[in-house]
């Protein structure tokens, strides 16, 4: 497949990063389409860890072509951090690209994402606090200042001299901050500026003419289906539209240009900070879940509430991305288990079951779980290469996740590193 959109199926943390690493060793270009440095990717390579915050999965194999895209928003301090960090352990960066209509996370909108979460006390959304949600509030306010402007030193002067005469007054009257420096400010951008400079490109143009020369492109989503700002579970969301069709707007390409889409999902399901979670385990099952499956955010190390499979949400995931294809990551976690509670369907406040995923948030955020149990296996599946050398329950736990959401599985994670991995189907075949 041409053009191939990886996106996640659940809350976040499903392990999109690991499969887009192995799929990146066939593709020509590996695209990033939205979000921040508020998503990871862990890469285990070997006995080399690498946790990647903005650059795409595929700087992991040389002469690939990785694109972070308009639809990104970027902090020029991270990722300065992020491209030295990688250059340092000898990663190739020449085929970075970074998009000049991306949008810059400054300093004031870290400070105003923190204080903005606190000012809200126990209704907290649960924000990492990066910087992200200002960040596109100004894009979509038209006061943002973009990668471009870094070539630019005149209008970057000006630029941050504008944003600061408002920032400042709410910096000090709304949330009691010291005001920003703005020669300081300007001097600490102009420098990440010397270094970013050589990857700014029409990414755009770039993602168009790989496509139009028959290249294989992945474009690669950051957070997931459930965290989108227009279709998830608001307003526990991002800020930005991780869905399949986020890929068109964030990366600059139409729609007729996609060819697959594949879903990552976990074998159970993790979240993240606030909002409802109808098949979050108790507390003795979440916390085994937790430590046997490395349940910790990538950036900030907090801990992922865990909880069962949920094919109602997952049944949903395929079809506002248009699924064709499922990757399930971690199905080793579950070997602990002699029996695996499945979450088929939702009982609603006023005593309703529906398979379907309830449209209105108090439906949702008062839905309780409705479990069908499954056999366990309670073996280690961690040195597995073959589906067929599968414990039948688990191959049984993946069919039945095929027949209830309507989409086949192609690919399974058994383990972090790079060849944990069961292939039961091409991703990337031709039609």
């Amino acid at each position: 497949m041409p053009c191939t959109v990886i996106v996640g199926a659940q809350w976040g943390d499903e392990g999109k990063g690991k499969i887009v690493d192995t799929l990146a060793e066939r593709a020509d270009v590996v695209a990033r389409y939205q979000g921040g440095n508020n998503a990871g990717h862990t890469l285990v390579l070997g006995e080399e860890t690498y946790k990647l915050r903005l650059v795409p999965s595929g700087v992991l194999w040389p002469g690939t072509l990785c694109v972070l895209g308009n639809g990104c928003v970027i902090d020029p301090e991270v990722l300065m951090e992020e491209l030295d960090g990688l250059e340092e352990r000898g990663v190739d960066l020449s085929g970075v690209r970074i998009s000049g209509n991306a949008h810059l996370i400054m300093p004031w909108h870290r400070i105003i994402d923190a204080d903005s979460e606190l000012m809200l006390g126990r209704l907290q959304i649960g924000t990492t606090r990066r910087g992200i949600g200002p960040a596109y509030a100004d894009k979509a306010s038209r006061v943002g200042i973009r990668v471009q402007d870094l070539l630019d030193e005149k209008i970057l002067r000006q630029k941050i001299q504008t944003a600061l005469s408002v920032k400042n007054v709410l910096l000090r009257k709304i949330y009691h901050q010291r005001p920003l420096d703005k020669d300081v400010l300007t001097e600490a951008t102009l420098r990440y500026a010397e270094r970013i400079r050589p990857f700014i490109a029409d990414t755009s143009l770039l993602v168009n003419q790989a496509l139009d020369a028959g290249q294989v492109v992945l474009c690669e989503g950051a957070q997931a289906t459930l965290l989108d700002l227009d279709h998830g579970t608001y307003p526990f969301v991002t800020s930005s539209n991780p869905i399949a069709a986020g890929a068109c707007v964030g990366l600059g390409f139409g729609p007729t240009r996609v060819d697959a889409v594949l879903g990552v999902a976990k074998a159970y399901v993790t979240r993240v900070g606030a909002g409802g979670f109808p098949s979050e385990a108790d507390e003795a099952d979440s916390t085994r879940i937790r430590e046997h499956g490395g349940e910790y955010g990538t950036v900030t190390g907090r801990e992922r509430r865990c909880g069962w499979l949920d094919v109602v949400a997952l049944r949903y995931a395929a079809r506002l991305n248009g699924l064709t294809q499922l990757a399930l990551t971690k199905l080793d976690v579950l070997s602990i288990f002699e029996s695996i509670p499945v979450c088929t369907a939702y009982r609603l406040p006023d005593g309703s079951v529906t398979e379907d995923f309830p449209w209105h948030q108090s439906d949702f955020h008062h839905a309780q779980p409705v479990y069908e149990r499954l056999e366990g296996w309670s073996t280690d599946i961690s040195a597995v290469r073959d589906a067929g050398q599968l414990p039948r329950a688990a191959r049984d736990y993946l069919a039945f996740i095929e027949e209830r959401v309507g989409v086949e599985v192609a690919i399974v994670g058994i383990g972090q590193r790079r060849d944990q991995i069961i292939t039961l189907r091409d991703v990337l075949e031709a039609a």
